[in-house]
C-alpha cells in the first residue's frame, strides 16, 4: 500500500513532473522517462557531520580500480580529518582512492577573495594538493557576479558491484567546523565565528545518503556541470593565478555513465532532485539550463500549497519577502496549518553584515508570525553548556510525507542566484506499517532538541504534529525561565531556546536594505520574473 497525504492523494502527486522542472535542456529525468522522480530507493538521514564523515571515510576507503568518486564543494579544507585520526584527512583520503586507481574527480567553488570572509586560499589548496596528488580538482567560477557553487554532493559508482553505489547530498561540506555530534561541543578543527559560539563553534547539519537508481540522478547533475563548455573563469586575474600556481583548468573527458544501480530491495522511497541554477545570460549561460532552472523554489512552493498540519523546517537563514510570502499565503488558507522552525540564535559574522543578515530574518518572521501568531515558533538551540549551536541544516519536513535534504536554504539566493542541490524523499510505504522517511527524520530531530529518547517508539504526543508544535514551545519556555532566573537549580531537559524577530531601528533597517538586496538576498532570475513572485 501507498502512504497518503492529508488529503488522501499519492504522495508523488507532491512532487514536480518533468514538465513542471521547466528546464527543457536538462538530462537529469531521462532515466527514468515521463516521471520527474525514481524509484526504489532507499534513503538515509546522516544527522551531524560526524555521522556523516565516520560513514565516508569508510566508504572510500572500500573503492578499488575502476570505481567512481565525484564530488562537488562550496569550502574545503584539505587537511580536515573525516575520523579525527591522522590519515582521515580529506586530501588523503581522495588521494589514495585516486592511487589505487579510483577516478576521483571534484569541483570546487573557487571563491571570493579572503578578504570579503570567503575560502578562496584554502579551497585552492585542496584543488592543488588533490591534483598534485593525481586526482582532478577544478576551481569553478561559472556563477553569476557575487554568486557562488553552493552544491555539496558526493557519488561513489562501483564498477563490479553496482549494488553498492551510493550517493550523499545535503549540507555539509567537506572542510573545517563541521565535524560535530550530537553533543555538539564543536570540530576540533573549527572555523573562526562570531563569539557567542565559542572557540569551537557547535555546528548542527544534515545529509542524506541515498542507495538504489537515485544514485545515477546525482552522478548527472555532477556530469552536466563537468561537461559544461563554457570557461571555468572568465575573470583574467583567475587565469593568471591558475597558471601562478600550475593548476588545471581543462576538465578531462569523463567515462560513460554506467546504468542506475538497481532498485534497492525493500527500497520504498521516490527520490526528486531540486536544484537552482541562476541566469547567467548570452553566451554564458549553462548549456543544461539556459535562463537557469529553479526547481528548488518551484518544488518546495507546490509541497508548501498542499500543506494543512505541520511545516517542519532547519535552515540556516530563512530570510526574507519571497520566503515570508510562500508561508503566509499557506497559513492564511488553512487554519489547522503550523509551522515550526529552527534557525541559528546568532549569524555566523560579526560586522556590518550582521545588521543587513538581521533585516532579512526580520521580514520573514514578522510576515508569518503577523499571519498565524498561535501557529508559528520560531527556535535556536544551545549545547548543555549553555553555548548557541549554529544551525546549518536544511532541511523541511511537510505533513510527514514530503521531506528535503540539501544545500539550499530558504532565500531568495538559494532559489534564484547560487548552485543547489535538493534531495526530496516520499515514502511509498502505508503509513499504518511503521512510521514513513518523513516522520522517521522529524522524530529524530525532536529527539536530540528535545533530550527525549521514546521519541521513535511510544511518543505518541510527537507523533501528531499538534503536539510536536505544543513540545516545543514548551520545552523552550521552561528553558528561557531558567535562563530567566539566573540558572538557578537543575537545568530542564531540551536545548531550545525561543525567538523573536530582531529589533532593528528604522535607521538600522534603511542603512541595511541595500547591502541586504545587492549582497545578501540577490535576483537570479531573467528580468521579465524579477519583481513577481514566478520562478
Amino acid at each position: 500500500m501507498v502512504t497518503m497525504g492529508a488529503d488522501g492523494d499519492d504522495p508523488t502527486s507532491w512532487l514536480l513532473t518533468s514538465d513542471e522542472r521547466n528546464n527543457a535542456f536538462t538530462r537529469i529525468d531521462d532515466a527514468h522517462p515521463g516521471l520527474g522522480w525514481s524509484t526504489g530507493n532507499d534513503v538515509r538521514p546522516l544527522i551531524h557531520g560526524a555521522t556523516y564523515f565516520a560513514e565516508l571515510f569508510e566508504r572510500i576507503e572500500a573503492t578499488r580500480e575502476g570505481d567512481l568518486v565525484f564530488f562537488t564543494d562550496w569550502q574545503g579544507d584539505a587537511d580536515e580529518q573525516l575520523t579525527g585520526e591522522p590519515g582521515s584527512e580529506v586530501v588523503e583520503v581522495l588521494g589514495r582512492a585516486d592511487e589505487r586507481g579510483v577516478d576521483v574527480r571534484g569541483l570546487v567553488w573557487r571563491s571570493h577573495w579572503e578578504g570579503f570572509g570567503f575560502t578562496a586560499g584554502e579551497n585552492r589548496r585542496l584543488g592543488k594538493e588533490l591534483q598534485d596528488r593525481g586526482a582532478e580538482a577544478l576551481l569553478d567560477m561559472r556563477v553569476r557576479m557575487g554568486g557562488s557553487h553552493h552544491q555539496k554532493m558526493l557519488v561513489i559508482r562501483h564498477r563490479d558491484d553496482p549494488s553498492r553505489d551510493i550517493a550523499y547530498v545535503g549540507g555539509i561540506d567537506l572542510c573545517h567546523s563541521r565535524r560535530d555530534d550530537a553533543d555538539h561541543h564543536g570540530d576540533p578543527q573549527p572555523l573562526s565565528m562570531a563569539q557567542e559560539y565559542g572557540p569551537t563553534p557547535p555546528w548542527h547539519d544534515v545529509q542524506a545518503a541515498i542507495s538504489g537508481p537515485a544514485v545515477h540522478d546525482v552522478e548527472t547533475v555532477f556530469r552536466e556541470r563537468w561537461e559544461d563548455p563554457t570557461p571555468l573563469s572568465r575573470s583574467p586575474l583567475n587565469v593568471l593565478s591558475d597558471m601562478v600556481h600550475r593548476m588545471d583548468r581543462s576538465p578531462d573527458p569523463l567515462p560513460e555513465q554506467a546504468p542506475p544501480p538497481p532498485e534497492v530491495s525493500g527500497g520504498t522511497h521516490a527520490v526528486q532532485l531540486l536544484r537552482t541554477y541562476p541566469d547567467l545570460r548570452a553566451n554564458r549561460d549553462y548549456e543544461f539550463a539556459p535562463g537557469g532552472e529553479r526547481s528548488v523554489a518551484r518544488g518546495y512552493s507546490k509541497a508548501l500549497g498542499k500543506a494543512r498540519r505541520l511545516v517542519y523546517i532547519e535552515d540556516q537563514y530563512l530570510w526574507g519577502t519571497h520566503v515570508g510570502d510562500v508561508f503566509t499565503e499557506a497559513l492564511r488558507q488553512h487554519q489547522d496549518l503550523h509551522v515550526i522552525a529552527v534557525v541559528p540564535m546568532h549569524p555566523d559574522l560579526e560586522g556590518s553584515s550582521r545588521t543587513a543578515q538581521l533585516l532579512g530574518r526580520r521580514r520573514a518572521m514578522r510576515e508569518m508570525i503577523s499571519a498565524a501568531p498561535d501557529r508559528v515558533a520560531i527556535f535556536g538551540i544551545e549545547n548543555h553548556a549553555g553555548t548557541p549551536v549554529y544551525v546549518h541544516a536544511k532541511t523541511c519536513i511537510i505533513d510527514d510525507v514530503w521531506a528535503t535534504v540539501g544545500s539550499d536554504n530558504f532565500n531568495r539566493r538559494s532559489w534564484t542566484h547560487d548552485s543547489e542541490l535538493s534531495a526530496v524523499v516520499v515514502d511509498l510505504t502505508d503509513d499504518e506499517s511503521g512510521p514513513t522517511y518523513a516522520r522517521r527524520l522529524r522524530l529524530a530531530l525532536a529527539a536530540e532538541h528535545l533530550d527525549r529518547t521514546d521519541v521513535l517508539e511510544d511518543s505518541v504526543d510527537l507523533r501528531d504534529t499538534a503536539g510536536m508544535f505544543t513540545a516545543y514551545v514548551e520545552s523552550a519556555e521552561r528553558l528561557d525561565a531558567w535562563h530567566a532566573g539566573g540558572r538557578e537549580g537543575l537545568r530542564p531537559d531540551g536545548r531550545l531556546r525561543r525567538m523573536q524577530p530582531p529589533e532593528l531601528s528604522p535607521f538600522k533597517r534603511a542603512m541595511a536594505t541595500v547591502p541586504y538586496l545587492l549582497l545578501h538576498d540577490p535576483d537570479g532570475r531573467p528580468r521579465k520574473l524579477r519583481g513577481t513572485n514566478e520562478f
